[in-house]
């Protein structure tokens, strides 16, 4: 029988806010519901959430195992996440201090696999956001198992009976084909929840095509983490461009998420929020276009070297 609970998130929370634009092969939001399908116990779990006017949310979850399907789903919402201290300390930031006032429910919601939130960061090296969507969902469709409708999140051996020229017929270049099957094929990405996340981190970034963007992605989305910020994201690029008065590297975006820590992850998504609001002069503009043409990236990943492998939590 379905399970049927009530889900108390830490308050403030807004399903609305943290699920929008968040719709990909595996799930999708619509009509205040968010469906979505993942693995509990090994085996498919559907899960459906509304949210009360009181705030609290009503799950719905279909599972063979309700207990781990549950536990999965609330770390998918980020339910139990308290972000009070988050927002005491950067309230009043001349950069994220209104983002994080008007977005004070919002949590970035979560895969239900770290090899998920891999991909998401290979394709999300492309310039435009819709693209990089399309070609994820385009992977997932053709590789994961189908059901209810979505596709059950990617995970170690999703992508491993494919061949580098497989993905790449499918719309991934195989530089990053290559990245995502030597790593899912090196490393046990699940166990990444078990180590620190600096540890984590530099596995990631040590990967040929990878690097501190990509790992940003994978703490964020995949693991949970809020210290990784999203150092070189094309967004941050233009906004302290347009602070600087000129075009600048990627790696000059970590200087802008110092000031915030052990939360530099969190906000990365304040400051892509407010990046809106900052406009970039026409000869500034007109530089980042000429840049963007020659070097179709959104951040420094597919420019750095291949660096030695370090050993993550005694895992190779």
């Amino acid at each position: 029988m379905p399970l049927e609970t009530t889900i108390a998130p830490v308050q403030p929370y807004s399903l609305a806010l943290s699920a929008r634009m968040r719709s990909d092969a595996t799930r999708f939001f619509r009509d205040g519901i968010l469906t979505l399908v993942y693995e509990a116990g090994g085996e498919p779990a559907l899960g459906r959430v509304a949210q009360k006017p009181n705030g609290q949310l009503d799950a719905w979850i279909e599972s063979a195992e309700p207990d781990e399907a549950l536990t999965k789903l609330r770390f998918v919402l980020a339910a139990d996440d308290d972000h009070s201290e988050f927002r005491r300390r950067f309230g009043d930031d001349p950069l994220i201090g209104e983002s994080v006032k008007r977005l004070a429910g919002m949590r970035p919601i979560r895969t239900a696999t770290v090899a998920h939130a891999l991909l998401k960061a290979v394709c999300g090296q492309l310039i435009e956001a819709k693209a990089a969507r399309a070609l994820e969902a385009r992977l997932v469709r053709h590789a994961s198992p189908e059901h209810e409708g979505l596709r059950l999140p990617p995970k170690r051996d999703t992508f491993q009976r494919f061949t580098r020229a497989e993905l790449a017929r499918h719309g991934l270049v195989s530089r990053k084909a290559s990245a995502i099957l030597r790593l899912t094929k090196e490393l046990d990405l699940e166990r990444l929840h078990g180590v620190p996340t600096g540890v984590a981190a530099k596995r990631i970034e040590c990967e040929r095509g990878l690097g501190p963007w990509s790992a940003g992605m994978v703490c964020l989305h995949g693991l949970g983490r809020y210290e990784c910020g999203l150092v070189g994201d094309l967004g941050l690029i233009k906004l302290v461009s347009a602070q600087r008065g000129r075009w600048v590297e990627a790696e000059e975006t970590r200087e802008l998420l110092e000031p915030y820590g052990e939360c530099a992850g969190l906000a990365s998504i304040h400051l892509l929020s407010s990046a809106k609001d900052y406009s970039v002069g026409r000869s500034v503009g007109k530089r980042m276009t000429s840049r963007i043409v020659s070097r179709p990236v959104s951040s420094i990943d597919s420019l750095s070297m291949p660096r030695p492998r370090p050993a993550v939590g005694g895992i190779p």
